[in-house]
This record gives C-alpha cells, structure tokens and sequence, in this order.
C-alpha cells in the first residue's frame, strides 16, 4: 500500500518546508518519495514517453494505437466532435469493435453538447459502449461537476493523456493550419497505462457503465471496488426469514464505502513496476469533484518549493487560489526562473484572461516573467522542473479544474522528456510577447477595472 500521506491540517506548507530542504531539489530520491506521500498512488517505472505537442502527430499515433488494439479500447474526453477528426476516431473505434474489442467512449455530457445523436448511434450500433458523464437527468445537483479528463488507453499497456480534447483544432498542426490549437499530449508505456484504465472505470461507474473486469478502481458512491466487485454475503436462510435484512446491508455497505472514499481517496492497491531513485518514473495524479483536489495543489507547492534553477508553466486558464500566487513569486525571488507562458488575444476565454491579467503586477514585481503566445489559441497545460520533472494533463491553474473538474495528469520524472518539454517551450516563446513590469503599467483604466472585477470573480469563471 502507499505510505501514509500528511495529514490535512498545514499539509501544503509542511510539503513546502520539506521539498526546500531538499538538497538535489526534484532530482532528489526523497522528492519521489515525498510526492507519492501527497497523492498516495504508486510510482511507476516508465518506459521511454513520447512527447506530442504537435496535434496532426498525436492523433496520428492515437488512430495508429487503436488499429494496432487486441483486447479493449478505452476512450474518454471532454469534448468529443463529429467534425472530420471526430469521425476519422469513430471509424477507428468502430473497426475495433468489429474485430471484436471492447471499446467503451465517455464524454462529458456538457462538453460533447453540441455532437449530435447520429454520431452516438452510429458508435452504439457498431458495438461501441457509450456513456455521458452527468446527464443532468442522471446527476441534476452535480451540473457543474464535469469530466475535463482526456484519456485513451489501449489493452492496459499504452495510454495517452493530455489537454487536447477531439476536434479539427486539435487535431492540426500550427504549422499547416491559421486556426489550429496549440496543445501537448505524452504517449505513456507500461503499468501506469493499468492505472489510467482505473482512472478511465472511476468515470465510467460514474456514467452507469458496466463493471471493466480486472480493474480496481474507487467507485464515487461505494469507495473501493476490487474486481469482481461482490455485494457483502448473506446467509440464505437468513435472508428469507428477515427480507428487510438484505437491503439494510446494502445500506450500510454504500455508507462504509463512501466513507472509505473519502478517508482513502484513490489509495488502491494496483499493480505497478517499482521504479528506482534513478529509474524514470511516473505518478498519476487524478484529481475529482471531492477528492484529490488538496493533493493536486499540494503536488503543485512541492515542484515550487523543489525548483532549484527553473520553473517553467504553460496553461490556458489563470486564475488560481491567491496561495499559488504567493508560492510562485517566492520562487522567483529566490532565484529560480519562474515563467507563465499564457494565452494572447487569441484566446476562447477572454474573461479568464483578464482573470490571469488581475494577477500580473502582483508576479511581474516579484521577479515571474509573463509571455502570451501569439501563434494559436493556447490550451496546453504543463509544467517543468529543472529540466527532470514534468506535469502533463488535463488540469488548469483556475477554480474549475481545482474543485470542480475530474482531471488527469501525469508527474513524470525524466531529463529526457523534461529536456524535450523545454525545448518545446523554448520554441513556443519565440510566437510569444513578453509582458514587463513597466509596460504593464502603462495599460489603461478600462482594462484595469475589467482586470479587477475578473480577478475578484475568478472562482465563477
């Protein structure tokens, strides 16, 4: 099982005090230590990860991995179009399915919208398992608690994982395409693919899937579920001379899981390929509505604290609590080379960009460096380390993805891919324009009021 994790109360500044102690910082062995310690799940060895920031390639080694697929496809996102990327992905799926895979799809309900239902009847039709994360019929108090996970994984062994969700602005390269989205997807290797398949059943029990064989994973209403998930025994006998029996079990077994739930969060015993302290390894790092939200910034204090030369972030969306505003410029201001490269005027969320833009002179008079990228409409959410540890997922630096959204991330420890992330973010500097202190200064009343009222209502956004 994964060691105990600190406890609740001070977690995050005790997490803070430990990682700035660190000599070798994130390349110290007690760094993986201390990071399993705040989420609780396993580390595993990795093999080689390729990088995809590029989003023609990605969906080309995604459409690759499912043609290649012997035993079950497993797809979920946020937004899943029926655009002409969306139904090259369809004909994948469909063929698997005809070849007689399982392939279960689960899209956010909100996100996927605007597809029509012809395109989920023709997957339905041809053997594809779909579900729709909180329809509100299904979920009506839980509306604003979306899937914003964006996750494929082929027979347990090969996963990708990322921000870009399935459309033609994904799918494109900035290179060939003016209206392309630049994004970043990791294709992943060996048994963390086993426990994105874990992640992937947490949001199919959600949606009222069928039970995944083999796979233990936490169930959102009856805690931890071990395959084949039984309900607790009752004698025969007993049964039929007390009926009311049998229900008032079930009752109380619903309550213990949630109970262990919350006490246990994703604590589950999977299976994992230890990794050394020189081993690249990787952590999953999964955050949901009402558990793994405190692990996700606590993990995001940690790498601050760790960061002995640079911290370099890339996402669309700022508006974080006020205490990462603070854990950031304390970085800098010991040096560290911290960096937000976020979006430009290009942008589909102008309001969260004036939200970001409520905080710039708090981080620009601290010593944070602020770029927004000119090229493309940003939405790639990453972050390194002193070129050896790297975050890749799903998750904003804003209210939604911290207490609202179920997210996917990757923290991987690797100089090769924290190297290539560099290099990527080095290049997409070069489409950027730095902010600075005194020109930000000049910006007029209007956009400072605007700024304000975003920052103030960042948690609504």
């Amino acid at each position: 099982m994964p060691t105990t994790s600190f406890p609740r109360a001070e977690r995050a500044w005790r997490v803070w005090a430990t990682a700035r102690q660190l000599v070798n910082g994130v390349r110290d062995g007690a760094f993986r230590t201390l990071a399993q310690r705040i989420d609780g799940g396993p580390l595993h060895r990795c093999p080689p990860v390729r990088l995809l920031p590029d989003g023609e390639e990605a969906f080309a080694r995604m459409q690759a991995a499912i043609d290649a697929a012997r035993e079950e496809v497993l797809l979920e996102t946020y937004i899943l179009r029926d655009d002409k990327l969306g139904v090259r992905v369809q004909t994948a799926l469909l063929q698997a399915a005809a070849r007689g895979l399982r392939v279960c799809v689960l899209a956010d309900a909100v996100g996927s919208l605007a597809t029509r239902g012809s395109f989920w009847a023709t997957l339905e039709s041809g053997g594809v398992q779909v579900r729709h994360f909180h329809r509100f019929w299904h979920h009506p108090f839980d509306a604003l608690r979306r899937d914003h996970r964006k996750l494929l994984v082929i027979d347990r062994a090969t996963a990708f994982t990322g921000g870009m969700n399935i459309g033609e602005e994904y799918g494109s390269s900035i290179r060939r395409r003016h209206d392309a989205w630049r994004d970043t997807f990791v294709e992943l290797r060996g048994t963390v693919a086993g426990e994105l398949a874990a992640v992937f059943a947490e949001g199919w029990d959600r949606a009222r899937g069928p039970v995944l064989p083999g796979l233990e994973y936490v169930s959102w209403s009856e805690g931890v579920l071990h395959p084949p998930a039984r309900p607790l025994a009752l004698n025969a006998a007993l049964a039929s001379r007390w009926p009311f029996v049998a229900p008032l079990t079930a009752r109380v077994q619903r309550q213990l899981g949630k109970r262990r739930d919350r006490r246990r969060g994703r604590q589950v015993r999977r299976i994992a390929e230890a990794a050394g302290h020189d081993d690249p390894a990787v952590l999953v790092v999964d955050p949901r509505p009402g558990r793994g939200q405190r692990e996700m910034l606590t993990t995001l204090v940690a790498l601050a604290a760790a960061a002995r030369e640079r911290l370099w972030i890339t996402t669309p969306y700022f508006a974080p609590p006020t205490r990462a505003l603070t854990v950031l410029a304390a970085a800098a201001q010991r040096g560290v080379d911290v960096r937000l490269l976020l979006p430009g005027a290009r942008t589909d969320v102008p309001l969260a960009r004036h939200a970001a833009h409520g905080a710039y002179a708090y981080l620009l008079d601290r010593g944070v460096r602020i770029f927004e990228y000119q090229r493309a409409t940003l939405h790639a959410k990453t972050l390194v380390v002193d070129g050896h540890a790297s975050l890749i997922g799903s998750s904003n630096l804003d209210f939604r993805s911290f207490w609202l959204n179920a997210e996917c991330n990757v923290l991987l420890f690797d100089d090769t891919c924290g190297a290539a992330l560099e290099r990527v973010y080095t290049a997409d500097l070069e489409g950027s324009l730095e902010i600075t202190a005194a020109a930000w200064r000049q910006r007029g009343w209007a956009h400072r009021l605007g700024d304000w009222v975003a920052r103030a209502f960042r948690w609504a956004l």
